[in-house]
């Protein structure tokens, strides 16, 4: 499907997953937190798990802006709650705190950074993260990801992919949903944003889930563009290299 990047002014992108790479940090904290005690559990398989019940935890929660839940508590209660089933007990709760905390110091794939400085010389770029403000803020501050704006679920009360999220996010940027392109590696996010009207960007993110685990990387003819990773979406939304290098 063919994109008109002329008439886009905005671009709205995931963090966890597509902006940022989570396995990594995540099975570094678990190894390092666990000190080779546990020495039979695979922390790899033990990161997506607990990433899946994330996923399930907030499916079924009724948020509002009077009563958040945030997504750090989200994922200490699936932590606690993994734990328990894997009959691990090794970790104190100072340690579990600590653990849950490792959500927060995701850090950004390689194209990110570069990808994001091509992209702001036409665009004005957003996230639209399911994730805390204070962990998105906290991500990009510490990975340099120079987005323009920051949006997450916690300031519309609801998780993607509830309308609201991306309506009210369009509402900030003063912009109809057909001036935006939603950017994601996850298709459901970016299905969502389609139907309300939104333009639609898949990333590929063949390591978001380890080097064991196959990610969902089959570009599709219903998305307007299909990229290898941030650079090649500047590339085919024609946006100048940076100044002094060859990317």
């Amino acid at each position: 499907m063919e994109c008109e990047a002329g008439a886009m002014k905005a671009l709205m992108f995931d963090v966890q997953g597509t902006a940022t790479d989570f396995y990594t940090p995540v099975l570094s904290a678990l190894e390092e937190a666990s000190g080779g005690r546990s020495p039979e559990t695979d922390w790899g398989a033990f990161v997506n798990e607990w990433r899946s019940m994330y996923f399930e935890a907030v499916d079924d929660i009724q948020q509002s802006r009077d009563d958040w839940v945030s997504v750090h508590a989200v994922y200490r209660a699936a932590l606690d709650e993994l734990l328990m089933a894997y009959s691990i007990t090794i970790f104190s709760d100072e340690e579990c705190e600590k653990l849950a905390g490792a959500w927060q110091t995701l850090t950004p794939w390689d194209d990110v950074v570069p990808g994001i400085r091509r992209l702001n010389e036409r665009f004005v770029t957003a996230t639209l993260s399911n994730a805390d403000v204070s962990a998105v803020v906290r991500i990009s501050r510490s990975g340099g990801i120079p987005w323009n704006v920051i949006f997450a679920a916690e300031m519309f009360g609801t998780f993607k992919p509830h309308p609201r999220i991306y309506l009210e996010a369009a509402r900030f940027l003063g912009l109809p949903p057909k001036d935006i392109m939603m950017v994601a590696s996850h298709k459901y996010d970016i299905r969502a944003a389609a139907a309300l009207g939104f333009r639609t960007a898949f990333v590929a993110r063949p390591h978001e889930y380890g080097p064991s685990v196959h990610a969902d990387t089959k570009f599709e003819d219903e998305f307007d563009i299909n990229a290898r990773d941030f650079l090649d979406l500047a590339d085919q939304l024609d946006c100048p290299p940076l100044p002094n290098s060859s990317v």
